[in-house]
């Protein structure tokens, strides 16, 4: 589903020292339907590399392929069609203050220029699979922050998505908290087979979550660990060091 072919970032350095490498040339490959973590400690470049998948932040080279398509080969109007099947969690929750919760969720849908009846029935479906339907009236401010992660999935999954990426999606909430957003994301995945990214730098995330990650230090994949439930497989001791701090 999603495949990248040494894609690389780069930003000047302070000072006009140069260039610094966020992201070195890295290669990926994510199955169809897979839960996939990318992990690490801060600064690490899990971030732009999640980015780079829906071309928030562009490559500085290397392809970008989603479902056999080349993100990095479309104009603009394809690359926002594209992107109405990658959905977008964020940490911050980036919801509309002014709009209800309801409205919150049909706002990509009216973007993509659905009509009112659909957008109407898609948004209480949501609401429906994230367990927030007498919510649907309130605003953001009403609401706890694991109901506010909930509404961004939601909106996230309203344009039916292939894809969603989601950046530290609980690193704001309490445990309790966290682990109600991450079975929503289980749910989705289960449920319509949606293929999930998620960047954290909790291990229990992962271990709660993922069939496999990605462990990043300094811009580059260090290793792809598979993780069964507790267990995680690595015979690098780099890696082990790595997650032990995350």
């Amino acid at each position: 589903m999603i495949e990248l072919e040494s894609v690389r970032k780069r930003y000047p350095a302070p000072q006009g020292s140069g260039w610094f490498d966020a992201v070195h040339p890295t290669s990926l490959r994510i199955a169809q339907g897979e839960i996939f973590g990318l992990i690490g400690q801060s600064g690490a470049g899990k971030s732009t590399l999640l980015r780079l998948i829906n071309l928030l932040e562009r490559p500085d080279a290397g392809q970008v392929r989603i479902d056999g398509q080349d993100l990095m080969q479309l104009d603009a109007r394809s690359l926002r069609q594209m992107r109405q099947k990658i959905g977008m969690v964020f940490q911050q929750f980036n919801l509309m203050a002014n709009r209800t919760v309801a409205g919150n969720v049909a706002f990509p849908l009216e973007i993509a220029g659905w009509s009112a009846e659909r957008i109407r029935a898609r948004v209480d479906e949501c609401l429906e699979i994230v367990g927030l339907t007498e919510r649907a009236r309130h605003y953001p401010a009403q609401l706890s922050g694991g109901q506010k992660q909930r509404v961004g999935i939601a909106r996230a999954l309203a344009p039916h998505p292939s894809v969603i990426l989601a950046d530290e999606p609980t690193s704001a909430l309490d445990p309790q908290t966290t682990q109600s957003v991450l079975d929503c994301l289980k749910d989705i995945n289960q449920r319509f087979g949606v293929t999930i990214v998620i960047v954290t730098h909790e291990m229990q995330v992962v271990r709660a979550l993922c069939q496999r990650a990605a462990v990043l230090s300094a811009g580059r994949i260090v290793d792809v660990v598979e993780v069964q439930g507790s267990d995680i497989t690595t015979h690098h001791a780099q890696t082990r060091a790595l997650l032990e701090e995350a």
